[in-house]
């Protein structure tokens, strides 16, 4: 019997230019949801009149690691003298800015924008790309909320020391919105886009969906593990020991019968003490250890 080649049994893309538009296409989306981001610290911070130039990024001594992950680069805001003028909630306003503005307002919609544009016109080429910049920006949703959540330093601690904020009220507040577009990607976006990108090729799909899992768990939600402070190394691991303690082979033993609240109870005391100078140890390093002596 003759076998006849459709359609179904051909990759969407040669597999060599699959490669090549993965990795190039990762890389620009990655830069353009993260200059979106701190542009939108700096404008703002420029609108609040506490920054001449607004284009004025500190953009770093030029490096193999700068160029391919733009680590070094930021704002370039004096955060510290807005604080020591009285003006906290600006200083708040600035540091949240870009996630909020940044990817929130902009590389987020601008990429289902794209996305929108690119289907209505059959080009997947750019569908694929406008997909990468959506990922990219729920991978900043999650790089601040919860990861950086508990920190007391960078933007989620601006923002927590200028409107006088617990971490628990910025996961609430933050948290609520990011949870509900994170839903939204996993339920609705990516099944959708990853179908209509590759029809034909399930090793292809496949592996857009294994990356798209890495990107935004493994890259963006370990963001803390390149800057070497021990609190940020440690937070990350929260969710898996609670995925641990909640899988089927260990479900009703969820901390060995500690409840959640008992670890906010502690947390709040633990930070008071530490921001008091009665304790030296940063809050989530000691949280993480309770964790472990409870799972």
């Amino acid at each position: 019997m003759m076998s006849v080649s459709t359609s179904r049994s051909r990759p969407d893309w040669p597999w060599l230019l699959f490669a090549a538009l993965l990795c190039t296409q990762l890389w620009a989306a990655h830069a353009a949801a993260f200059f979106l981001h701190e542009y939108a610290h700096s404008f703002v911070a420029w609108a609040a009149g506490w920054k001449a130039n607004p284009f004025a990024l500190n953009y770093a001594h030029p490096t193999l690691k700068v160029f391919l992950m733009q680590m070094g680069i930021n704002q370039n805001v004096d955060e510290g003298s807005i604080f020591a003028s009285g003006h906290g909630p600006t200083a708040a306003i600035i540091a949240g800015a870009g996630m909020i503005v940044g990817n929130g307002l902009l590389s987020y919609p601008l990429s289902r924008l794209g996305y929108s544009v690119a289907r209505k016109h059959d080009q997947r080429n750019w569908g694929l790309f406008s997909y990468w910049c959506t990922v990219a920006s729920i991978g900043n949703f999650i790089d601040y909320v919860p990861v950086r959540t508990f920190t007391l330093e960078g933007d989620m601690g601006s923002i927590q020391r200028g409107f006088g904020w617990s971490p628990w009220t910025v996961i609430v507040v933050l948290g609520i919105p990011i949870a509900a577009a994170m839903t939204y990607f996993f339920l609705k976006i990516e099944p959708a886009s990853l179908t209509w990108l590759f029809p034909n090729s399930v090793p292809q799909r496949t592996i857009a969906v294994l990356v798209t899992g890495f990107v935004l768990f493994g890259f963006y939600g370990a963001a803390g593990l390149p800057e070497g402070a021990q609190y940020r190394i440690e937070f990350p691991l929260f969710p898996y020991a609670c995925f641990y303690r909640s899988s089927p082979w260990h479900r009703g033993f969820l901390f060995k019968g500690v409840p959640l609240w008992r670890f906010r109870q502690i947390s709040n005391v633990k930070r008071a003490r530490y921001l008091s100078g009665q304790v030296s140890e940063k809050p989530v390093c000691w949280m993480f250890r309770l964790i472990r002596r409870y799972v």
